[in-house]
């Protein structure tokens, strides 16, 4: 019998590997839902991946003074776009939630819902994108009200590595938000390997000194084609490195040269972190709808998977001949 997505990443043998998207625009009818589904999961069906993550998009205007680079476009009800894609894949999906905006009474009446009308388990929990603006619910009474839920839910977190290349505590709050029921993290996009190579290497020895298992961690990638693309990343806070950001604008061919990067970053990860024991995972994304950038996710899935694949294989031979 098949593994669920939730034994898949509870256990550290198994690798894990996602997509992930963000819901159709607000108004979209259900024909038109189902069709945007469909063609989804028809460019997945050359792939083996192990289920979808769906993003709930907020406005983040709040975060920082700079112009949103893409106009901000309410959608569906992530959890809508879920549903459908779980009942046409047979896959399970993992959904996005920003609670900010609702006060505990609304949130326990959500979580009823996704539970009852969506029969949906697998949650990410995100919090306000600043500590500005009317906050109705912290991310920690969140955790709080979900915990003290009669329903079960398999619940994950985000991690930012550039939040720990400020701060250098990005590793306490992972431990923080396990002690809150996150079972596995989830990263914002990586084109930043040091970062992400310093928070695994923290998160690890932490551990470690506590007695601790770590939890899984999810690498995302995104492939970037050009200019405005990157201008949207770093808008979203993806730290880019300026050697980094010119390889990829002054590349003849920016989007090659930017899976070129990811797929470097990877391999680096994986070879700074081997001996740290902290399961990683993969989520392949496209920030934009741009069909060349959508066709780049696909051709980065593949190479990352087979990277991590790899690395997962040797890691296993290692064990075997310990």
């Amino acid at each position: 019998m098949a593994l669920t997505l939730e034994e898949k990443i509870v256990d550290p043998n198994q690798g894990v590997y996602l997509i992930g998207t963000t819901p159709p625009k607000l108004g979209t009818d259900n024909a038109q839902l189902e069709g945007i589904a469909k063609k989804l999961l028809g460019r997945l069906h050359e792939i083996e991946y192990d289920g979808v993550i769906v993003y709930d998009i907020q406005d983040e205007s709040s975060r920082t003074n700079v112009p949103r680079p893409f106009p901000f476009k309410k959608t569906v009800d992530p959890r809508e776009y879920s549903r459908l894609l779980r009942d046409i894949s047979h896959l399970d999906v993992i959904t996005y939630k920003s609670v900010a905006q609702r006060g505990k009474a609304e949130f326990t009446a959500w979580l009823n819902e996704t539970k009852q009308q969506f029969n949906l388990k697998n949650l990410v929990l995100v919090g306000s994108p600043s500590s500005h603006g009317d906050i109705k619910l912290s991310l920690s009474d969140a955790y709080e009200t979900l915990a003290e839920h009669n329903e079960p839910f398999f619940l994950g977190g985000v991690t930012i590595a550039e939040r720990h290349a400020n701060k250098r505590n990005e590793h306490e709050r992972l431990i923080e938000k396990t002690q809150q029921g996150c079972e596995f993290f989830i990263s914002q996009a990586v084109y930043n390997a040091q970062a992400t190579i310093d928070l695994i290497t923290s998160y690890a020895r932490t551990c470690r000194q506590k007695g601790i298992a770590p939890k899984r961690i999810i690498l995302t990638f995104t492939p970037c084609g050009g200019e405005k693309t990157l201008a949207f990343m770093e808008w979203l806070g993806i730290s880019v490195p300026e050697a980094t950001k010119w390889r990829i604008l002054d590349s003849k061919e920016p989007l090659s040269e930017s899976i070129r990067i990811c797929r470097e970053s990877l391999d680096s990860i994986l070879k700074s972190c081997a001996h740290l024991d902290v399961p990683l995972g993969l989520n392949i994304e496209s920030l934009t709808n741009r069909k060349e950038e959508i066709d780049a996710s696909m051709n980065l899935y593949r190479l990352l998977k087979a990277t991590m694949e790899l690395s997962l294989a040797e890691k296993q031979i290692s064990a075997i001949s310990a």
